[in-house]
């Protein structure tokens, strides 16, 4: 029996189980899920239960149901890539033959002092919770800083100044606007939308240390009564353990076909994996596709026949009316993306795209 195991149900490893029940499956393969919940969650719609504008219950998917599916709740030690075991901290290790690794991100803090202790996350379902705690528990006046200007920092702001209007937020950046990867009639458009809504946006900070009531740059400091980082990703830190050859964002190096070079029997799909594009959902969700499919070819013993993965665009929202995006060379503001994200979302709860 070859054990084909996938570590990660989120958007790239349900995408390989629902395209790999959509073909024929050898009597020979038992496919095995591996995840510490018993669910999915959306991930790119964290910042709205920090905000407290969503419940915990909406961000939950129910895992792909197939009755060939075996599904197995555990949190992962360590891999033996030699042996082709997979350890748990409880419970007897697990074999396989093929392996997916798909365990997403956790935050990357730039060996800055006092970073991971004295700041918030949005990174994982148990982390969001916290931080919603202690955003949405912090009295009128407070002051909220959000430490990274990208997606996640941006749309975090912006539903948290709809659901509490008292506070006293800002976002920090080291660089000269937020949203550095967008064009720059995009991010004019959001810092045009923050300053309408008064968050105060400060450029060209980097940050050398913080405490829990006090952000430090330099000579300078920052109060605040709730930091929360959004400044950067890295592999989760199972991959960050694995002596395999990785790039210079820690993210395993691959070949044609999604697979270690050195362990073709693994493949890397998501945020672990090195890709000429920036890590996210869609890009998860495309390598899942694909991977499914050499999967499905090497099985029959043929050689996998593959395209380009192509992204449809980058979408964001500013709180429940107004959102932002850019669509291939298309750059959109206003009502319409924020239509469109939502329609984005529906389709990932259900599984569909």
């Amino acid at each position: 029996m070859i054990q084909f195991v996938i570590l990660g149900g989120g958007y790239g490893g349900t995408t390989v189980i629902h395209e790999l029940f959509k073909g024929h499956i050898p009597s020979d393969v038992q496919i095995t899920l591996v995840d510490r919940m018993p669910f999915q969650s959306l991930k790119t719609e964290y910042y709205a239960l920090a905000a407290g504008t969503a419940s915990d219950h909406e961000l939950r998917v129910p895992f792909p149901h197939y009755a060939e599916l075996q599904i197995k709740y555990g949190e992962i030690s360590t891999l033996d890539l030699n042996n082709r075991l997979i350890h748990f901290t409880e419970g007897d290790p697990l074999p396989y033959d093929q392996l997916v690794i798909a365990l997403g991100c956790t935050d990357k803090y730039h060996n800055i002092q006092g970073a991971q202790q004295n700041s918030c996350s949005i990174q994982s379902f148990a982390a969001v919770r916290n931080t919603y705690m202690k955003l949405n528990n912090s009295k009128p006046y407070s002051n909220i800083n959000i430490v990274g200007g990208g997606l996640s920092g941006v749309e975090l702001a912006a539903e948290l100044r709809e659901s509490r209007p008292d506070l006293n937020i800002t976002i920090i950046d080291r660089g000269s606007r937020v949203l550095s990867a967008f064009p720059p009639k995009v991010s004019g458009y959001v810092t045009n939308w923050f300053n309408e809504h008064e968050v105060r946006t400060l450029p060209y900070v980097s940050i050398t240390s913080l405490e829990p009531d006090l952000i430090y740059y330099g000579a300078d400091t920052i109060p605040t009564d709730v930091t929360v980082w959004t400044a950067g990703i890295q592999p989760a830190p199972l991959v960050q353990q694995m002596d395999v050859r990785k790039d210079p964002q820690g993210r395993i190096l691959l070949n044609e076909y999604h697979q270690i070079p050195n362990y073709p029997e693994i493949f890397v799909c998501g945020d672990c994996a090195s890709l000429p594009f920036a890590p996210s959902a869609q890009a998860a969700e495309g390598q899942g596709y694909q991977i499914a499919q050499i999967t499905s070819a090497l099985w029959r013993g043929e050689t996998p026949k593959l395209s380009s993965i192509k992204l449809k665009g980058t979408l964001g929202s500013l709180g429940k009316k107004a959102g932002f995006g850019l669509m291939g060379m298309t750059q959109v503001t206003g009502r319409v993306p924020r239509i469109l994200k939502s329609g984005v979302l529906w389709m990932s709860k259900h599984h569909i795209g």
